[in-house]
């Protein structure tokens, strides 16, 4: 499938342009998350999404993009719930995932005790159930990826990742060729190409500075882009109250939210180096055409 061409060349660019995709995860999170998502998407620099389909607030988002279907949305798929105060439980059928569910009836709360108390098969039923979900609420879902990493932190669990996505179509999220690497997993980009799933070339996950604002960070992730695509996730949500009792990053996540939807700054920097802003959507329809002509 087109094996010696650039991702940037099959979605018909220059092997030189500079691609980015600002993706905002954790969609359907919270009221809060879905509002400044939608607004950063129409208003400003998000180009992407992904929602957590088991979250209180999934049907929300779910009525907002059936209002407007140009919305780019994939699916956060969602095997943990991190929080202490607000806690979410699995999507599939409770007798069939209970390794899934904590003493508690939620997910658990860390990816360790998703590999410690589950398995492959609970894996594959709960993200399956979710994107199965959203396609019934009618989200024409563009991609996938995994909160957390819960289904690329384990070897063993991109068995899962990776058959989710040739079943459905969709394009991935990748991690780092790096940490690819360090699990084990160098033979992963090649074995995708060969099955004819694209993925961007890079995920930004450079920590901020000691004393890098957020602003300054990002300042300088984009001002050091490389050719290709890149993504660039982010956490957007709006300073409300209901944010501030769910996570102690909502000062971080407002931010976000901010620079990616009002901060001239920052779109300045993206005029001035010429980068151009893509969604997840562009990817999978170029994955759908080539496959279907592979066939």
């Amino acid at each position: 499938m087109a094996s010696h061409l650039s991702l940037n060349e099959i979605l018909g660019f220059s092997p030189e342009d500079k691609l980015l995709i600002v993706h905002a995860d954790d969609v359907g999170m919270c009221c809060s998350a879905n509002l400044a998502t939608v607004d950063a998407m129409k208003n400003g620099l998000v180009t992407s999404g992904s929602i957590m389909v088991p979250c209180p607030w999934f049907p929300h988002i779910a009525k907002i993009y059936r209002d407007d279907p140009s919305l780019d949305f994939g699916i956060h798929l969602t095997h943990t719930c991190e929080w202490d105060n607000y806690r979410w439980g699995p999507v599939a059928e409770r007798t069939l995932v209970r390794g899934l569910i904590d003493e508690e009836g939620f997910l658990w709360r860390d990816i360790m005790n998703v590999y410690k108390h589950s398995n492959l098969k609970e894996a594959e039923i709960e993200a399956r159930a979710q994107i199965e979900k959203a396609i019934s609420f009618g989200i024409d879902i563009t991609h996938i990826d995994s909160h957390m990493g819960t289904l690329q932190y384990n070897l063993e669990y991109w068995e899962v990742y990776i058959k989710l996505a040739e079943e459905y179509d969709l394009p991935l999220r990748m991690g780092t060729p790096e940490l690819e690497a360090k699990l084990g997993g160098a033979h992963l980009r090649p074995l995708l190409k060969e099955k004819g799933i694209l993925f961007p070339d890079r995920l930004i996950i450079e920590e901020r500075g000691r004393n890098e604002s957020l602003k300054d960070y990002y300042t300088r992730i984009l001002k050091n882009l490389q050719p290709g695509v890149t993504e660039l996730f982010i956490h957007p949500a709006l300073p409300t109250e209901e944010l501030k009792n769910i996570t102690g990053s909502w000062e971080a996540r407002a931010m976000e939210y901010n620079l990616f939807r009002w901060d001239e700054d920052i779109k300045k920097i993206i005029e001035q180096e010429g980068i151009r802003l893509i969604g997840y959507r562009t990817i999978r329809d170029a994955q759908r055409s080539l496959r279907k002509l592979q066939s």
